[in-house]
Protein backbone atom coordinates (compact mmCIF):
# COMPACT_ATOMS: atom_id res chain seq x y z
CA UNK A 1 0.00 0.00 0.00
CA UNK A 2 1.48 3.36 -1.03
CA UNK A 3 0.81 6.78 0.47
CA UNK A 4 -1.91 7.54 -2.08
CA UNK A 5 -3.84 4.41 -1.12
CA UNK A 6 -3.49 5.29 2.56
CA UNK A 7 -4.91 8.77 2.05
CA UNK A 8 -7.91 7.37 0.16
CA UNK A 9 -8.80 4.73 2.75
CA UNK A 10 -11.77 5.26 5.06
CA UNK A 11 -9.94 3.62 7.96
CA UNK A 12 -7.19 6.24 7.75
CA UNK A 13 -9.57 9.18 8.02
CA UNK A 14 -11.59 7.46 10.74
CA UNK A 15 -8.37 7.09 12.73
CA UNK A 16 -7.41 10.72 12.05
CA UNK A 17 -10.76 11.99 13.37
CA UNK A 18 -10.42 9.75 16.42
CA UNK A 19 -6.90 11.01 17.14
CA UNK A 20 -8.03 14.61 16.62
CA UNK A 21 -10.95 14.43 19.08
CA UNK A 22 -9.05 14.90 22.38
CA UNK A 23 -6.99 17.62 20.70
CA UNK A 24 -10.18 19.46 19.75
CA UNK A 25 -11.49 19.50 23.33
CA UNK A 26 -8.19 20.67 24.80
CA UNK A 27 -7.49 23.20 22.04
CA UNK A 28 -10.91 24.78 22.51
CA UNK A 29 -10.23 25.00 26.23
CA UNK A 30 -6.87 26.68 25.70
CA UNK A 31 -8.36 28.98 23.07
CA UNK A 32 -11.03 30.21 25.49
CA UNK A 33 -8.38 30.92 28.13
CA UNK A 34 -6.12 32.82 25.75
CA UNK A 35 -8.97 34.77 24.19
CA UNK A 36 -9.63 36.15 27.66
CA UNK A 37 -5.94 37.03 28.08
CA UNK A 38 -4.65 34.07 30.13
CA UNK A 39 -2.06 31.56 28.93
CA UNK A 40 -2.82 28.20 30.57
CA UNK A 41 0.29 26.01 30.63
CA UNK A 42 -1.43 23.68 33.07
CA UNK A 43 -3.10 21.96 30.11
CA UNK A 44 -0.86 18.88 30.09
CA UNK A 45 -1.41 18.09 33.75
CA UNK A 46 -5.12 18.91 33.58
CA UNK A 47 -5.54 16.42 30.74
CA UNK A 48 -3.79 13.74 32.82
CA UNK A 49 -6.03 14.50 35.81
CA UNK A 50 -9.15 14.45 33.64
CA UNK A 51 -8.15 11.14 32.05
CA UNK A 52 -7.72 9.55 35.48
CA UNK A 53 -10.77 11.13 37.13
CA UNK A 54 -13.20 10.09 34.39
CA UNK A 55 -11.78 6.57 34.20
CA UNK A 56 -11.73 6.12 37.98
CA UNK A 57 -15.33 7.31 38.30
CA UNK A 58 -16.52 4.76 35.75
CA UNK A 59 -14.35 2.02 37.28
CA UNK A 60 -15.98 2.80 40.64
CA UNK A 61 -19.43 2.21 39.19
CA UNK A 62 -20.53 5.55 37.70
CA UNK A 63 -21.98 5.87 34.21
CA UNK A 64 -19.88 7.00 31.28
CA UNK A 65 -21.43 10.45 31.06
CA UNK A 66 -21.08 10.82 34.81
CA UNK A 67 -17.40 10.03 34.31
CA UNK A 68 -17.16 12.82 31.74
CA UNK A 69 -18.83 15.21 34.21
CA UNK A 70 -16.43 14.18 36.97
CA UNK A 71 -13.46 14.73 34.67
CA UNK A 72 -14.73 18.17 33.75
CA UNK A 73 -15.31 19.06 37.41
CA UNK A 74 -11.74 18.06 38.29
CA UNK A 75 -10.41 20.13 35.40
CA UNK A 76 -12.46 23.12 36.53
CA UNK A 77 -11.04 22.74 40.04
CA UNK A 78 -7.48 23.00 38.71
CA UNK A 79 -8.65 25.88 36.53
CA UNK A 80 -9.90 27.63 39.65
CA UNK A 81 -6.47 27.27 41.26
CA UNK A 82 -4.77 28.58 38.11
CA UNK A 83 -7.14 31.51 37.71
CA UNK A 84 -6.95 32.55 41.37
CA UNK A 85 -3.18 32.76 41.23
CA UNK A 86 -2.87 34.44 37.83
CA UNK A 87 -5.86 36.79 37.59
CA UNK A 88 -6.53 38.54 40.92
CA UNK A 89 -3.02 37.97 42.29
CA UNK A 90 -1.25 38.61 38.96
CA UNK A 91 1.39 35.90 39.36
CA UNK A 92 3.41 34.72 36.36
CA UNK A 93 1.18 32.73 34.05
CA UNK A 94 4.14 30.65 32.88
CA UNK A 95 5.20 29.64 36.38
CA UNK A 96 1.67 29.00 37.64
CA UNK A 97 0.79 26.97 34.56
CA UNK A 98 3.82 24.72 34.91
CA UNK A 99 3.08 24.44 38.64
CA UNK A 100 -0.49 23.34 37.91
CA UNK A 101 0.82 20.73 35.48
CA UNK A 102 3.17 19.36 38.14
CA UNK A 103 0.45 19.49 40.80
CA UNK A 104 -2.12 17.74 38.60
CA UNK A 105 0.21 14.97 37.43
CA UNK A 106 1.65 14.36 40.90
CA UNK A 107 -1.74 14.32 42.64
CA UNK A 108 -3.05 11.97 39.94
CA UNK A 109 -0.17 9.58 40.52
CA UNK A 110 -0.76 9.72 44.27
CA UNK A 111 -4.52 9.13 43.88
CA UNK A 112 -3.89 6.20 41.54
CA UNK A 113 -1.51 4.51 43.96
CA UNK A 114 -3.82 5.24 46.87
CA UNK A 115 -6.88 3.78 45.12
CA UNK A 116 -5.12 0.82 43.46
CA UNK A 117 -2.04 0.01 45.55
CA UNK A 118 -1.72 -3.62 44.50
CA UNK A 119 -2.55 -3.27 40.80
CA UNK A 120 0.29 -4.01 38.36
CA UNK A 121 -1.69 -3.42 35.14
CA UNK A 122 -4.50 -0.84 34.81
CA UNK A 123 -8.02 -2.31 35.05
CA UNK A 124 -10.31 -1.93 32.07
CA UNK A 125 -13.73 -0.29 31.85
CA UNK A 126 -16.58 -0.50 29.35
CA UNK A 127 -15.76 2.54 27.22
CA UNK A 128 -17.95 4.47 24.79
CA UNK A 129 -18.89 2.50 21.69
CA UNK A 130 -19.11 4.01 18.18
CA UNK A 131 -22.51 5.33 17.16
CA UNK A 132 -23.26 4.81 13.49
CA UNK A 133 -25.59 7.47 12.17
CA UNK A 134 -28.08 5.83 9.77
CA UNK A 135 -27.61 6.60 6.07
CA UNK A 136 -24.77 9.07 6.69
CA UNK A 137 -22.42 6.32 7.88
CA UNK A 138 -22.94 4.53 4.54
CA UNK A 139 -21.45 7.39 2.50
CA UNK A 140 -18.18 6.16 0.94
CA UNK A 141 -15.02 7.43 2.66
CA UNK A 142 -16.78 10.26 4.54
CA UNK A 143 -19.34 8.03 6.27
CA UNK A 144 -16.98 5.77 8.24
CA UNK A 145 -14.69 8.72 9.03
CA UNK A 146 -17.26 11.19 10.34
CA UNK A 147 -20.43 9.27 11.14
CA UNK A 148 -19.19 6.07 12.79
CA UNK A 149 -17.49 7.61 15.79
CA UNK A 150 -18.06 7.60 19.55
CA UNK A 151 -20.40 10.16 21.17
CA UNK A 152 -17.48 12.19 22.54
CA UNK A 153 -16.17 12.76 19.02
CA UNK A 154 -19.54 14.12 17.93
CA UNK A 155 -19.56 16.30 21.04
CA UNK A 156 -16.11 17.68 20.18
CA UNK A 157 -17.28 18.81 16.74
CA UNK A 158 -20.49 20.27 18.14
CA UNK A 159 -18.49 22.25 20.68
CA UNK A 160 -16.46 23.87 17.90
CA UNK A 161 -19.70 25.38 16.59
CA UNK A 162 -20.93 26.28 20.08
CA UNK A 163 -17.69 28.05 21.01
CA UNK A 164 -17.67 29.91 17.68
CA UNK A 165 -21.23 31.13 18.19
CA UNK A 166 -20.59 32.18 21.79
CA UNK A 167 -17.37 34.02 20.94
CA UNK A 168 -18.61 35.84 17.84
CA UNK A 169 -22.40 36.06 18.16
CA UNK A 170 -23.11 36.81 21.82
CA UNK A 171 -22.46 39.70 24.22
CA UNK A 172 -20.59 37.28 26.50
CA UNK A 173 -18.23 36.34 23.69
CA UNK A 174 -17.65 39.99 22.83
CA UNK A 175 -16.83 40.77 26.47
CA UNK A 176 -14.56 37.73 26.69
CA UNK A 177 -12.60 38.72 23.59
CA UNK A 178 -12.39 42.30 24.80
CA UNK A 179 -10.91 41.07 28.09
CA UNK A 180 -8.05 39.64 26.07
CA UNK A 181 -7.69 42.67 23.81
CA UNK A 182 -8.51 45.77 25.85
CA UNK A 183 -9.45 44.96 29.45
CA UNK A 184 -9.59 48.64 30.40
CA UNK A 185 -12.48 49.10 27.95
CA UNK A 186 -14.28 46.16 29.54
CA UNK A 187 -13.86 47.67 33.00
CA UNK A 188 -15.11 51.02 31.68
CA UNK A 189 -18.36 49.31 30.69
CA UNK A 190 -18.85 48.18 34.28
CA UNK A 191 -17.93 44.55 33.62
CA UNK A 192 -15.55 42.52 35.75
CA UNK A 193 -12.35 41.65 33.90
CA UNK A 194 -11.37 39.40 36.80
CA UNK A 195 -14.65 37.52 36.62
CA UNK A 196 -14.46 37.09 32.86
CA UNK A 197 -10.89 35.86 32.90
CA UNK A 198 -11.41 33.52 35.83
CA UNK A 199 -14.57 32.11 34.26
CA UNK A 200 -12.76 31.54 30.96
CA UNK A 201 -9.89 29.69 32.65
CA UNK A 202 -12.25 27.53 34.71
CA UNK A 203 -14.45 26.57 31.74
CA UNK A 204 -11.44 26.13 29.46
CA UNK A 205 -9.72 23.86 31.98
CA UNK A 206 -12.88 21.76 32.18
CA UNK A 207 -12.76 21.20 28.42
CA UNK A 208 -9.07 20.26 28.66
CA UNK A 209 -9.95 17.61 31.24
CA UNK A 210 -12.67 16.21 28.97
CA UNK A 211 -10.00 15.92 26.28
CA UNK A 212 -8.01 13.78 28.68
CA UNK A 213 -11.09 11.76 29.59
CA UNK A 214 -11.60 10.99 25.90
CA UNK A 215 -8.38 8.97 25.98
CA UNK A 216 -9.50 6.68 28.81
CA UNK A 217 -13.21 6.50 28.01
CA UNK A 218 -13.34 6.54 24.23
CA UNK A 219 -9.96 5.93 22.59
CA UNK A 220 -8.88 3.32 25.17
CA UNK A 221 -10.54 1.54 28.08
CA UNK A 222 -7.90 1.96 30.80
CA UNK A 223 -5.56 4.55 32.27
CA UNK A 224 -1.78 4.81 32.12
CA UNK A 225 0.36 7.84 32.87
CA UNK A 226 2.05 8.17 29.47
CA UNK A 227 -1.21 8.29 27.52
CA UNK A 228 -1.44 12.11 27.23
CA UNK A 229 2.12 12.08 25.87
CA UNK A 230 2.58 15.79 25.14
CA UNK A 231 -0.84 16.36 23.58
CA UNK A 232 -1.36 19.37 25.83
CA UNK A 233 1.68 21.16 24.45
CA UNK A 234 0.52 20.36 20.91
CA UNK A 235 -2.83 22.00 21.70
CA UNK A 236 -1.09 25.22 22.73
CA UNK A 237 0.59 25.25 19.32
CA UNK A 238 -2.73 24.49 17.62
CA UNK A 239 -4.27 27.61 19.15
CA UNK A 240 -1.56 29.69 17.48
CA UNK A 241 -1.93 27.70 14.25
CA UNK A 242 -5.65 28.43 14.28
CA UNK A 243 -5.06 32.16 14.86
CA UNK A 244 -7.21 31.95 18.02
CA UNK A 245 -10.26 30.96 15.94
CA UNK A 246 -12.19 27.72 16.67
CA UNK A 247 -12.71 26.72 13.03
CA UNK A 248 -9.06 27.04 12.09
CA UNK A 249 -8.02 25.32 15.31
CA UNK A 250 -10.25 22.38 14.33
CA UNK A 251 -8.50 22.24 10.96
CA UNK A 252 -5.12 22.22 12.70
CA UNK A 253 -6.15 19.40 15.03
CA UNK A 254 -7.34 17.24 12.13
CA UNK A 255 -4.19 18.05 10.15
CA UNK A 256 -1.89 17.00 12.99
CA UNK A 257 -3.97 13.87 13.58
CA UNK A 258 -3.74 13.00 9.88
CA UNK A 259 0.06 13.29 10.04
CA UNK A 260 0.06 11.03 13.10
CA UNK A 261 -2.25 8.45 11.55
CA UNK A 262 -0.22 8.48 8.34
CA UNK A 263 3.12 7.82 10.05
CA UNK A 264 1.67 4.76 11.80
CA UNK A 265 0.54 3.31 8.48
CA UNK A 266 3.69 4.24 6.55
CA UNK A 267 5.74 2.30 9.09
CA UNK A 268 3.89 -0.83 7.96
CA UNK A 269 4.83 -0.37 4.30
CA UNK A 270 8.04 -1.37 2.53
CA UNK A 271 9.33 2.15 3.12
CA UNK A 272 8.98 1.63 6.86
CA UNK A 273 11.29 -1.37 6.74
CA UNK A 274 14.19 0.73 5.43
CA UNK A 275 13.88 3.80 7.68
CA UNK A 276 14.23 3.92 11.50
CA UNK A 277 10.80 4.15 13.12
CA UNK A 278 11.89 7.21 15.14
CA UNK A 279 11.91 9.21 11.91
CA UNK A 280 8.23 8.44 11.41
CA UNK A 281 7.38 9.22 15.03
CA UNK A 282 8.84 12.72 14.78
CA UNK A 283 7.35 13.46 11.34
CA UNK A 284 3.95 14.78 12.61
CA UNK A 285 5.72 17.16 14.98
CA UNK A 286 8.14 18.43 12.35
CA UNK A 287 5.35 19.02 9.86
CA UNK A 288 3.26 20.70 12.56
CA UNK A 289 6.14 23.04 13.42
CA UNK A 290 6.52 23.99 9.76
CA UNK A 291 2.78 24.61 9.44
CA UNK A 292 2.83 26.61 12.67
CA UNK A 293 5.63 28.82 11.38
CA UNK A 294 3.77 29.44 8.15
CA UNK A 295 0.47 30.29 9.86
CA UNK A 296 1.76 32.22 12.87
CA UNK A 297 3.23 34.98 10.72
CA UNK A 298 -0.28 36.10 9.84
CA UNK A 299 -1.85 35.44 13.24
CA UNK A 300 -2.98 38.33 15.42
CA UNK A 301 -2.18 37.59 19.05
CA UNK A 302 -4.72 38.91 21.60
CA UNK A 303 -3.19 42.22 22.63
CA UNK A 304 -3.59 41.67 26.38
CA UNK A 305 -2.53 38.01 26.43
CA UNK A 306 -0.43 37.38 29.59
CA UNK A 307 -0.86 41.03 30.65
CA UNK A 308 -2.20 41.30 34.23
CA UNK A 309 -5.00 43.81 34.76
CA UNK A 310 -5.61 45.83 37.92
CA UNK A 311 -8.65 48.07 37.88
CA UNK A 312 -7.70 51.71 38.05
CA UNK A 313 -4.19 51.21 36.68
CA UNK A 314 -3.17 52.49 33.25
Amino acid sequence: MDLFDILLSASFWAAAIRIASPLIFATLGELICERAGVLNLGIEGIMVAGAFAGWMAVYSGAGLWTGVAVAMAVGMLFGLVHSLLTVPFGLSQHVVGLGVTLLATSSTYYAYRLALPEVTSPPKIAAFKPWEIPLLSDIPLIGPALFSQTPLTYLAFVLVGVVSVVLYRTPLGLALRAAGENPAAVAAQGLSVTGLRMGAVIVGSGLMAVGGAFLTMSAFDSFFFEMVNGRGWICIALVVFGAWKPGKALLGAVLFAAFDAAQIRVQQTSLGADIPYQIFLMTPYVLSILALIAMSRRAEVPAALMVPFNKGER
